[in-house]
């Protein structure tokens, strides 16, 4: 079993930056094998893709409208992926969700993620 654990969300102003964390676990699970991703759900809209990250971490695609402000990376040896989010609008406003795909190829599209995790609330004040 895959267990996916976010944290680092908050309330924040905008103009402020915020940094997500997602610490996988699982018997045998490495995030050195999967692409990992980013995802967000905003009060009444659908969830959408944010970012996604190779599992050698040399391809990373994000979604159009957030290149520039948001960056994701990860440490295998901690198991664990990050999206760092900058200059930060109140349009950010959403639950973030980890995901694990089920192969090592980076993909925006959701339907590659097996594994989920609860989310984590941000919120950005204007």
């Amino acid at each position: 079993q895959v267990q996916l654990v976010e944290s680092g969300g908050g309330l924040v102003q905008a103009g402020g930056s915020l940094r997500l964390s997602c610490a996988a676990s699982g018997r045998t699970f490495s995030i050195s094998s999967y692409a990992m991703g980013w995802f967000r759900q905003a009060p009444g809209k659908e969830r959408e893709s944010v970012a996604t990250i190779n599992w050698s971490s040399s391809i990373t695609y994000y979604a159009d409208s957030l290149k520039g402000r948001f960056t994701i990376s990860k440490d295998n040896a901690k198991n664990t992926v990050y999206l760092q989010m900058n200059s930060l609008k109140p349009e950010d406003t959403a639950i973030y969700y980890c995901a694990a795909a089920t192969t090592g190829w980076a993909s925006l599209a959701q339907g590659q993620y097996k594994y989920w995790g609860q989310g984590t609330q941000v919120t950005v004040s204007s």
